[in-house]
């Protein structure tokens, strides 16, 4: 195979949910009335942000060869927490700060600590007692969830504080601050995946960690860094649900995580750790949120939309193999 065609398949592999969206949102022009305006598409890039967000705290711990299942409770809790301090109705306190826009950033920290306090506990008990991943952040996915049950009993907060709820109504050039958020989000985090020694050394990690020991990487301080940094992205992902929500329930979130998953892998990173890039994620993250777009826009039921997130899931899958095969072949 001559470079130039090496190149060209390589770019169109980095860069292949990218042309899946451009090829959906075409299709979706054509075939769905009333599809093709600015309006849709900006539902489209709201509609993502929470998702977008979560999932790049799971990509990060992804492409350092690890997985995390908490992520969908750990916002959940987030969320319930804001929403108990900061609700009127239902189970909410109603606390009140003065002066009132000081709500926002203490809500804002207080569901990032509650976050990373999650990501540090799976990532003390995966680095340094050596436990399985897995089983480690699907126990968390349910002792989580449980303490959002036993903090709710089952109620809901309801009411969100003016003083947080303006972030979500205020909009800048027709977008949402809270998608803004999401957009600064990916571009922050891609720099420091792209730009920084820490987004090296866990790409490197991840590709093969007894190697990036050996070259002297600190590899126990940098994974418990990314599980740590997992949680609060996580936190902040259900900062962002409690303010879509005006408040959080015992169920809020549920069935994020396939999503985010789905999301992380069609934007081109490898179940097997150490390839991918965040732009990606975030192309992967808009496909999806486009055919949920459609799918409302037709009048679908919802069991027909479960039905293709699961497929979506599954060809997530077969595409990491494809395209690891596909890679192996070139190198």
């Amino acid at each position: 195979m001559n470079p130039q065609t090496r190149r060209t398949l390589e770019f169109i592999l980095d860069n292949l949910a990218w042309f899946m969206l451009l090829f959906v949102l075409a299709a979706f022009s054509l075939l769905v009335p009333n599809y093709f305006q600015p309006g849709i598409f900006a539902n489209i890039v709201e509609a993502s942000s929470v998702l977008g967000v979560m999932s790049i705290g799971l990509a990060l711990v992804i492409i350092a060869g690890h997985m995390d299942l908490s992520v969908e409770s750990v916002a959940a809790l987030s969320a319930m927490t804001v929403g108990i301090i900061f609700c009127s109705a239902g189970i909410g306190r109603g606390v009140e700060l003065q002066p009132d826009w000081l709500a926002t950033p203490v809500s804002l920290v207080l569901a990032i600590l509650v976050g990373g306090a999650v990501g540090a506990i799976n990532g003390v008990l995966i680095v340094k007692l050596k436990m399985n991943a897995f089983i480690v952040t699907l126990a968390s996915y349910i002792w989580v969830r449980g303490i959002v049950l036993a903090i709710s009993g089952g109620s809901s907060a309801q009411d969100l504080a003016p003083a947080i709820r303006w972030f979500g109504i205020t909009r800048l050039l027709g977008l949402p601050l809270t998608a803004w958020l999401a957009i600064l989000c990916f571009v922050a985090f891609s720099f420091v995946m792209a730009r920084t020694r820490f987004g090296r050394h866990l790409i490197i990690i991840g590709g093969n960690e007894n190697a990036a020991f050996r070259a002297g990487i600190k590899v126990d301080r940098i994974l418990i860094s990314a599980f740590v940094l997992a949680g609060s992205i996580a936190g902040l992902a259900g900062w962002l649900l409690a303010i879509r929500t005006s408040g959080a329930t015992a169920n809020l979130g549920i069935g994020l995580l396939f999503n985010a998953f789905a999301a992380v892998v069609i934007g081109g990173v490898s179940l097997k750790g150490g390839v991918g890039a965040l732009p990606g994620v975030y192309a992967g993250v808009l496909l999806l949120s486009s055919i949920n777009t459609a799918i409302n826009l037709m009048g679908l039921p919802a069991t027909f939309t479960q039905l293709i997130h699961g497929l979506l899931v599954l060809a997530a899958v077969l595409l990491d193999a494809f395209k690891l095969q596909l890679r192996q072949k070139l190198a």
